[in-house]
């Protein structure tokens, strides 16, 4: 006899995506992708333009083991830009969406789509399942995520690896808005590389 839960796996859709690669071009709508500078370079457009004004800044090695290449839950932040990079440059994926925060909640209800209110007080249109993109990212460069970019990962094929974060340090618990794909939509997204 199949349990439950073996049951409401089976009637899961499965959407595949391929792969982006993460180039400042491609990850435009979302954030931007950093790459190495010459020492002493003067600050530019090509350095990451982070917003961290409300709150401490945090800066952390972040230690993540078995994160295969498949989600069904998207996260974004209101209140800050994010960066996120593998030390030692090893190869890691990004499932986004763009940002998608309405102020005031009125002008989303023109566009005749859902809004939601976060536990955290702001309003948002949850992610479409056709907006969804995954960016693989090679070698030493990192992601800065533009407020309210929705976001799951990092992912890798390895089964650990590490990352610096760069975000508040309260950021995982005051400012963490988390859509589930699952629940909502019955599907879960599967990375195609």
């Amino acid at each position: 006899m199949e349990s439950h839960e073996e049951d409401k796996q089976k009637k899961l859709e499965v959407v595949k995506l391929g792969v982006i690669e993460a180039t400042p071009a491609t990850f435009e709508e979302f954030g931007q992708v950093i790459e190495a500078s010459p020492d002493g370079h003067e600050f530019g457009p090509y350095d990451a333009q982070l917003d961290l004004s409300r709150g401490t800044p945090r800066f952390y090695i972040m230690h993540l083991e078995n994160r295969p290449l498949k989600f069904s839950t998207i996260t974004h932040h209101a209140k800050v830009t994010q960066c996120l990079g593998s030390i030692g440059g090893h190869v890691w994926y990004l499932g986004v969406a763009k940002p998608s925060i309405v102020v005031p909640v009125e002008s989303a209800s023109d566009t005749g789509k859902e809004i939601a209110r976060s536990p955290h007080g702001h309003f948002y249109v949850p992610p479409d399942v056709d907006d969804v993109r995954v960016f693989k990212v090679n070698g030493t460069k990192f992601l800065k995520l533009n407020i309210g970019t929705w976001h799951a990962g990092p992912l890798f094929k390895a089964g650990v690896m590490d990352f610096y974060n760069l975000e508040l340090s309260n950021t995982n618990v005051v400012d963490h808005t988390t859509y589930d794909f699952r629940k909502r939509n019955g599907l879960v997204f599967l990375i195609n590389d």
